[in-house]
C-alpha cells in the first residue's frame, strides 16, 4: 500500500523543509510513503530546497496555472507513481503532519473513498470576520448542492482512495475545494472528515491578493459551481421570475382598466410585461439546454473516468515487463 502526498507550492523555499520534516514516514498499514511537490512556476529555490530534503517527485509547471491546476497535476502524477491513496497539503504548514494518520484511516478501512480535514474556522485566529463569513457560505452552498454534510469544504486537507483520484476533474481556476466535494456527492462516493487544528500562521494567503479579490473569487466560484451543477433550477428561477413580474403587470393593468373610467394610460405595463414573459421563455428554454449539456458533461466524466483507467492499468503493465527484464539482466 503507497501513499503519496502532495504539495502544491509556489515560492515556498521558507517553509518547505518544516512542512516535509512534518510528515511521518511510518503509518500503521501503510508500506511506502512518498512526497511529490507540484512547483506552480515558482521563481525562488523551491525546486532545489525540494530536492535537498529528499522531495521524492517533483512535478514542474514552466508558468503559474493556479491552485486548482496544480492540485490536478498533482493527483494526475500521483496515479502515474502508484499512490493508493493520495493525500493533499499546503506547503505553508497550515496543516499538521501527525494528523496524516487519522486522515488516512477510514480509506484504510474502507469506510470511505474521501477525508477531509475539518477547521473550526470560529477559532483560528488569523481568519478575518468576512473570510470566515465566506468560507461558511461556501461550505452551505456545497452542502445544499452536494447533499453532503462537511461543515468545512475549504479545507486543503483531504486524503483520496486511488479510486476516488480517477473520478476528479475541476473547471475552476480559483480552487479546487468546493468542486471536487460536489463531484463526489454526485458520484455518490463516501465522504468522512476528522476533525483537525491548525498550526500557527507561517505567511499570507497566496490564493488572493487583498479580500476584495477574496470575495470577487468566492462568489464566482459560488455562483459558477451552482449553475454547472443545477442549471435546471438556476434558469427555472430567473424564468419564474421574469413570468411572475410580467404577470403582475398585466393584472396591474387589468385592475386599472377596469377600475379607472376613461382611458387608463398603462398600456406600457402590457408592453413590459410581454418583454419580460418573452424573456422568462427564453430563459426556460435555455435551462433545458444547460440541462441536457450536464447530462453530457457527466457522461463525458465517466468517459474519462475509463480512459484513465485504463491508461493506467497499461502503463503499470508495461512498467512490470520493464523492471522483470530489468531483473532478469
Amino acid at each position: 500500500m503507497k501513499l503519496i502526498v502532495q504539495i502544491p507550492c509556489l515560492n515556498e523555499e521558507k517553509t518547505l523543509p518544516i512542512t516535509v520534516k512534518d510528515i511521518p514516514r511510518k503509518i500503521d498499514g501503510i508500506d511506502e510513503v512518498e512526497i511529490l511537490i507540484i512547483d506552480d512556476g515558482s521563481s525562488d529555490r523551491t525546486v532545489e530546497i525540494a530536492k535537498e530534503v529528499g522531495v521524492n517527485y517533483i512535478v514542474s509547471l514552466k508558468k503559474n496555472k493556479g491552485l486548482a491546476k496544480s492540485f490536478m497535476a498533482g493527483i494526475e502524477a500521483c496515479l502515474i507513481f502508484g499512490a493508493d491513496i493520495i493525500v493533499n497539503t499546503d506547503a505553508d504548514r497550515q496543516y499538521k503532519g501527525e494528523d496524516i494518520p487519522r486522515l488516512i484511516k477510514p480509506i484504510l478501512e474502507k469506510k470511505a473513498d474521501i477525508v477531509i480535514g475539518v477547521r473550526n474556522v470560529d477559532t483560528i485566529p488569523y481568519f478575518s470576520l468576512t473570510k470566515r463569513f465566506f468560507q461558511k457560505l461556501g461550505s452551505w452552498v456545497v452542502r445544499q448542492i452536494s447533499d453532503t454534510d462537511i461543515s468545512d469544504a475549504t479545507s486543503g486537507f483531504r486524503a483520496f482512495s486511488r479510486e476516488a483520484a480517477l473520478q476528479l476533474n475541476t473547471f475552476s481556476d480559483f480552487t479546487y475545494t468546493l468542486e471536487t466535494i460536489i463531484q463526489a456527492g454526485y458520484r455518490r462516493m463516501k465522504l468522512d472528515y476528522i476533525h483537525i487544528e491548525v498550526n500557527e500562521k507561517t505567511r499570507e494567503s497566496r490564493l488572493f491578493s487583498s479580500i476584495w479579490s477574496y470575495i470577487k473569487g468566492s462568489v464566482s466560484t459560488i455562483f459558477r459551481i451552482y449553475v454547472l451543477y443545477r442549471p435546471l433550477k438556476t434558469f427555472s428561477i430567473i424564468s419564474g421570475a421574469l413570468f411572475s413580474i410580467g404577470i403582475l403587470l398585466i393584472l396591474r393593468f387589468i385592475y386599472f382598466y377596469f377600475t379607472v373610467p376613461g382611458p387608463t394610460g398603462h398600456i406600457q405595463s402590457l408592453i413590459v410585461a410581454a418583454i419580460l414573459m418573452t424573456l422568462g421563455f427564453q430563459v426556460f428554454v435555455i435551462a433545458l439546454v444547460a440541462e441536457l449539456i450536464s447530462a453530457n458533461r457527466k457522461l463525458i466524466e465517466d468517459c474519462l473516468y475509463k480512459i484513465k483507467k485504463f491508461e493506467l492499468s497499461v502503463f503499470s503493465k508495461e512498467k512490470k515487463v520493464e523492471e522483470n527484464n530489468t531483473n532478469n539482466y
